[in-house]
This record gives C-alpha cells, structure tokens and sequence, in this order.
C-alpha cells in the first residue's frame, strides 16, 4: 500500500464524517452547515429565492410557501441552505422556529424565537438586530454607516452620555410615527451598545422576558406584566417586523413543529402553527412565510380546519413536494460530503466516492431513497479499504453517543441562549432523573417521577416531582425551574414551592441561577419559608456546565424519530456513561438540604457597568458626536 492511501485509510478509520450528522437541527441552521449539494431539491429553494426577489422588487407584499416532505427527506438541509444563502447575500433576514413547547401561547413563544433569531449574524457580520438598529439610524439621520462603524462610535458616545439612545429613539420616531410602543425602538438601538450586557438585556426584552428593574430603569425599558404578556406579545411581533419591512423582507420558517400534544382548543401543533402563520400573512408588511409540514398532516389536519380555505390560500399559495433522490443525486450528495472531508484533511482520493463503491451507490439510487437514509448507509459504510489485512476492523460504537456528542459540541456556542428557556431546561432536568429510577443517590431511591397535580391557575410553577424514599421514609421533591427576573414571577413560584401540602411535597427546590431581588418582599418572604428548617428546602445552583449535558440528551430525545433511536437506546446510554448519575444537579437536588442561598448566584442588579447618567436639563443638549 502506497503512503498516501495509508494516509487516507487512516484518516478514514479515526474519523467518520457521517456518523450522528444525518439529520440537520437548528445548531445546523444558523452555525456551520452540513455539506450541501445545491442541485439537490433545488426547486424548493429556488422558489424561496424567487419568492424574496419579487417581495424585494415590490411585485408582491407576502408570498406563503409551504413544503410537505416525509421524515428525512431533506427539508431541514434546504432551510439550512436558504439560511446560509442569506446570510451572504443580505437579501432578506432571517427567522426559524422549530418548536413550540406550549400551544396556547405560540405569540409569547413566536416573540422570543423572533428575538433570538435575530440575535444570530447577518450578512454584515454582525447580529441581525444590529443591521436593523444601523439601518434605522442612517435612515433617520441620513447616513450610510455601516453597523461596525455605528457601535464602534457608540463606545466612547455611550459612556459620556447614555441619553444618547434616548436623543436616537425620539429621531427615529419621528420617522416612524406608527410604532406605537417606543420602547422597542430602545430596546433596538440598545444592541449597537459595545456592552454585551446592554445587548444580552435588550434582546431579552425584545424576546418579552422581565428584566431586573434596576436594568430595565438604566435603559429606559418598561417591564409588562405578566398578565398582559400573551396580549402584548403580538402587537410587539408586528411592530418589529413592520420595522424590519422597511429596509428588507423578512423570511419566517417554522420547521418541526410536530408534537403529539394539543392546545386547550383541541388543535393539533401543526394546525396552530398555521392558524399562526396565517395570522402573520395578514400582518406583515413584506416578507415570505415558509412553513415546512408532513404530507399527511398537510392534508388530513390544516385542510381540515374550519377555516381551512383562508389559511390554505395564504401559506399555501405555492406547495412544493420534496423528491426522492435518483442514482445521480445519491452519488452527488455521498461525493459532496467526502470532497469536504478530503478538503479539510488535505487528502487527495483515488476517485471522488472512495472508499465507497460507486456502483454500489447507484444501485441504492435506484431505491429512490430520502437522504437520511443515503447519510445513514454511508455512516455505516464508512471504512477504510483492507489491504492485506492490515487494517484493523472499525469498532462501531453505540448509535447514541456520535449524536450526543454532536449536540453537546453545538452547545458549546450556544448553551447561552438555552438559559432563560425554562421549558427546556426542565424537561432536561426530568430526563436525567427518568434515567436514574431505580438508583440510589444521595441516600433517595428514585422510584418515580411525575407531574404535580394542579389547577389551571397553579400549572407551570413547580415542573415535576421526584419521588423515593430516603431511610424507609417517602420523599416526594417538588422541582421548580426559575429564571425570570420579574419579582412577582418569582414570588408566584416559591409561594406554591412552599405550599407541601397542597401540591403533596416533602420537600421543595428551586433550580436557580440569578440572585432574587432583595427588594421582592413576598419572593424573599417565601424564600426565607423555603429554607427553614421547618420545610427542608433547597436552592440548587444552575450552572451552564452542569446542565449542559442534560440539555444535549434532552435534544437527543426529542429528535430521536429522526435518528431512528428508541427511548430505551438512549436511557441505556445515560446509564452506560453514568451522565445523570453523576451529574452535579441531580445530585445536588437530592442530597441534604443546606438550607442557604448559593453565594455564587447571579447578581442582576449590579450596577457594575452600568454608565451613570448625568443630568441633562434638555435633551436637546446632548451632542451627536458621530453626526
């Protein structure tokens, strides 16, 4: 064997590049993208760019496009490539919602996903906020800065004087009279700052989340209530994106908005979902809706509601069905993905599909296979070429772990933006302790875990319960997720926390990483209950390192149809790797109570970095620097 294929079957052996990568999640969307073969479902995507185009050259206001594929047909991989296009050529922004954790609240949930959508990078190479913020800027003051040039000048602007965003918000209104809530405007013209603190807390606002009220003072943001935040969601939706509209259109993608529950009107995730884009069509000033749905659930459930034609002909106005991929196509996605692979190795091949047989993948072309099922067959094929039997055989390893470790490597960039997501958070916790039933640790044999009983008014405070027995005696632990900032929130939490008898505890803990704001007097009441010894609680300090791998598994299992793994696969591995077992906050959460506030906890209402405001008698007297 000559060196150089002894230097690629090497490289083959010790790593796989299919394996746990045949599906494409939202790490995949908005970081780095699978290898992507434009010809593939080209149609599809083509359409959407069509679609943008003439949004752009005002022939059209809204086009709704709508794409049915089976599981592991490539949907997910053509928004992948639609994203990543944008982002280069700046036509239009870019938003992507791939779930829904509570059906009744999608515009509370549609807020915060828009949000963070446009948090991620532009064209422009910074975040899609801040191209909004710079072009409402320019656009008011008749500049053509570019959005580095813009935060670069706020740096030194910001710090003489932060009623500098107040003179820009009032500048902009007066080229934006409809906007009927100012606020968002601040919010907006906030991400310039070359703070990430301002930035982190404005888009947190945007996303219709409580600031600390020190923060939300300082930046000249009024905090909604809870009660009115369902109702204020939408209002803030279509504001941002009527702002949005005027420099650019909008592509809105909802994907993998599957799930087997229904909202408290009896409709199914998907029928919400484009009872909700629908909606959306009638608001929006420029834009495309792009909504990715199953075949059967296209026509058995949305042409199905009662309302069915008026939804139909706004997102539906153009449906593309997904192909099968032909001999062709199959070769061309198999030799795509290994022309990277060789590329970053700095290999050269012997032929453009090795090590695989060219014939071989023709004839599995002839199946008229989805991709998923191309990537899965090349994962498992993937070996090198024997050569006198010296290379040893390749080990297969256990179908969970190379998808594990490919969240758990996507959560290193962005396990921040999975901190404020309560639903998410909880549900991995819950995960983690479901794999540990029958275990003892920390003196408690878990023996179940399962919802609290409660009436509507008391639903979503306390996530789960864990029950076991410590010593022969019962131990029922109420589990309460908490990152809000807003103190009533807060007090509403630990006042049912504290209530073991009503909600059946023995115990309460509370899962928190911020401090609680000294001056939330029934938040610190229920606190001080909580920690007595009268009712044993806990605070258990949530640290990003520790639930970082709860949250990889918690995305594991929620995709694992599109992995084709069982549930039983994947609890086997959390206990072959001890992950829950070991994992610093189930145990923490089942040891004895210290009965103390964690001296590590978030201080929000910090000052620090905070600019001081000078007093200004008139706004008017502060000087624009830059302009």
């Amino acid at each position: 064997m000559s060196n150089a294929n002894d230097l690629i079957n090497n490289a083959i052996k010790n790593h796989n590049p299919f394996e746990g990568r045949f599906v494409v999640t939202t790490h995949n969307v908005w970081g780095q993208g699978f290898p992507d073969v434009p010809s593939l479902n080209a149609h599809a995507s083509d359409a959407v760019y069509e679609a943008i185009e003439k949004v752009r050259n005002k022939q059209r206001q809204v086009v709704g496009i709508t794409i049915t594929a089976e599981r592991g047909l490539g949907k997910s991989h053509v928004i992948s490539r639609i994203r990543h296009r944008l982002q280069i050529d700046g036509s239009a922004l870019f938003v992507y919602m791939s779930q829904c954790n509570d059906l009744n609240r999608i515009t509370t949930e549609f807020l915060s996903t828009l949000a963070n959508s446009l948090k991620q990078i532009g064209s422009q190479g910074v975040s899609q906020w801040q191209e909004l913020a710079t072009a409402l800027v320019n656009e008011a003051y008749k500049k053509n800065y570019a959005p580095q040039q813009l935060v670069n000048q706020f740096r030194g602007n910001l710090a003489k004087n932060p009623k500098i965003i107040e003179v820009f918000r009032d500048t902009v209104l007066g080229i934006k009279p409809d906007i009927e809530n100012p606020d968002i405007l601040t919010a907006i013209l906030w991400t310039l700052s070359p703070d990430p603190a301002y930035e982190v807390f404005a888009i947190r606002w945007l996303s219709g989340h409580h600031l600390p009220q020190s923060k939300a003072d300082a930046m000249g943001l009024a905090n909604i209530s809870a009660k009115d935040k369902e109702a204020e969601s939408f209002n803030t939706v279509r504001q941002i994106l009527d702002l949005i509209s005027d420099y650019k259109p909008i592509v809105v993608c909802f994907d993998e908005m599957e799930n087997n529950t229904c909202n408290e009107l009896g409709y199914t995730a998907q029928q919400v979902t484009a009872i909700f884009a629908k909606d959306l069509y009638d608001k929006i000033k420029r834009g495309v809706l792009l909504t990715c749905i199953f075949p059967d659930s296209w026509r058995d459930e949305v042409k199905r509601l009662p309302n069915a034609a008026s939804v139909v002909d706004r997102i539906g106005q153009k449906v593309i069905d997904l192909k099968h991929l032909n001999s062709d196509e199959v070769v061309a996605l198999v030799s795509g993905w290994l022309e990277d692979f060789y590329q970053e190795k700095g290999l050269t091949p012997p032929h453009r599909v090795y090590p695989f047989d060219e014939d071989k993948l023709r004839a599995l072309g002839k199946e008229r296979p989805i991709v998923r099922k191309v990537l899965q067959w090349c994962a498992e094929n993937f070996k090198p070429l024997e050569d006198d039997g010296n290379i040893e055989t390749v080990k297969r390893k256990d179908p969970v772990e190379p998808v594990y470790n490919q969240q758990l490597a996507a959560l290193e960039t962005t396990i921040q933006d999975y901190m404020e997501d309560k639903a998410s958070l909880a549900q991995a916790l819950r995960l983690g302790f479901s794999a540990v039933i029958g275990e003892t640790i920390e003196k408690v044999q878990i023996e179940e875990i399962k919802d609290v009983k409660a009436r509507a008014v008391d639903k979503g405070f306390i996530d789960f319960k864990v029950i076991g027995k410590e010593n022969g005696k019962a131990v029922k632990i109420g589990v309460a997720v908490l990152q809000d900032s807003g103190g009533r929130i807060v007090g509403a939490t630990l006042k049912r926390l504290i209530d073991y008898k009503k909600f059946d505890l023995t115990r309460g803990c509370l899962v928190r990483s911020k401090q609680i704001n000294k001056g939330a007097a029934q938040a610190q009441q229920c606190l001080s209950e909580l920690l007595s010894k009268n009712l044993g609680g806990e605070w258990v300090l949530l640290k990003s390192e520790d639930i970082k791998p709860l949250l990889a598994l918690h995305f594991v299992m929620k995709g694992r149809e599109d992995y084709e793994l069982s549930e039983q696969q994947i609890l086997d591995f959390i206990r072959s790797k001890r992950i829950a077992i070991d994992n610093y906050l189930i145990r923490e959460i089942l040891s004895d109570p210290s009965g103390e506030v964690p001296e590590d906890a978030v201080d929000e209402e910090s000052n620090q970095g905070v600019v001081n405001t000078p007093v200004v008698s008139n706004i008017e007297e502060v000087s624009i620097d830059i302009f």
